[in-house]
């Protein structure tokens, strides 16, 4: 008797608990359909952000570094969090062939389509490659993925515990509106100086056509508009008759539009320079006052990315 009670409650709080679970009164739920956690909302909130604002994401091969980016009421893209690359394939250039196990570099577009929730690799979302410019030189390839499991084989691989939250990033942005998010895939960080550095590499064109649009989003905080022709990536332009472009044919006339510039930055361009030169003496010596040596006191101004939050 008393080992038929104990079977019993046994059986009974198995049943309990499964019961619970499957409710949603228990804690499973399926990683892509998880709410983000505590701590990146209060993360969002401290940077003046929402999970529904629209992404961007940056991607540099070399740093191994991945940003997400998000729009903020004013239209333009502030830096939210720095996520280390757990893994990626091949060495810095762009992919070429199916099989070559190299990881893209360009300019993509993820819609709602692209991400996989069920992916082998935990979470993902594809790239988008081949791209117009990619199929312009007959690259091949498919199913390039950022996702989770910290494994590669062409692809963006990260921990799992990092795409869930990227996902999750990219999940709300569509769900409210974005129709597609830009994924800008560089081989290092597009300074003078990393340029510099590779300036004998054979594909030291095609970063330079890469940093035009860096440079772009570094002084604009907006998504380049990118359109290909001449086997190019071309950056800002307006195209004088409505056309699209061939990637691999000649561009149609275009102009190339400017660059709008944040709101801070036209201020402190147009504000006007104070003219000192009608002082015939120093201050100091009318004053009666002497100084001791100048010290330098100033902070450079930089349009390198956000850093709060990395």
């Amino acid at each position: 008797m008393l080992r038929s009670s104990f079977v019993t409650a046994a059986v009974t709080a198995s049943v309990v608990a499964l019961s619970a679970a499957l409710s949603g009164c228990g804690q499973f739920s399926p990683a892509y359909m998880k709410p983000l956690s505590a701590q990146t909302r209060a993360q969002l909130a401290e940077k003046g952000m929402s999970e529904e604002q629209p992404i961007l994401v940056r991607i540099f091969k070399a740093e191994s570094e991945l940003e997400v980016w998000k729009a903020k009421d004013d239209g333009r893209f502030y830096h939210f969090k720095t996520y280390p690359i757990c893994a990626y394939s091949g060495g810095l250039g762009p992919k070429l062939a199916q099989g070559d196990r190299q990881s893209p570099e360009g300019f993509y577009l993820v819609s709602q389509e692209q991400l996989n929730p069920r992916s082998k690799y935990y979470l993902a979302f594809n790239m988008g490659f081949p791209n117009s410019y990619d199929r312009a030189y007959g690259r091949t390839g498919a199913n390039l993925m950022v996702h989770g499991d910290c494994t590669s084989s062409g692809c963006y691989a990260m921990t799992d515990a990092v795409i869930e939250e990227i996902f999750i990033l990219a999940r709300e942005a569509l769900a409210n509106g974005q129709g597609a998010f830009q994924v800008q895939a560089y081989p290092f960080r597009m300074t003078a100086a990393n340029l510099a550095a590779h300036k004998d590499d054979k594909w030291i064109d095609f970063w330079k056509n890469l940093k035009e649009g860096y440079d772009y989003f570094e002084i604009s905080r907006l998504p380049p508009k990118v359109a290909v022709c001449e086997k190019r990536y071309l950056i800002n332009a307006s195209f004088t008759a409505n056309v699209r472009p061939d990637p691999a044919g000649a561009c149609p006339a275009y102009q190339r539009l400017p660059i709008p510039r944040p709101p801070a930055m036209q201020e402190a361009s147009a504000k006007p320079k104070k003219n000192y030169s009608s002082l015939s003496k120093p201050l100091g010596s009318v004053l009666g006052l002497t100084f001791g040596p100048s010290k330098s006191n100033y902070r450079a101004f930089t349009l390198g990315p956000a850093t709060p939050g990395r």
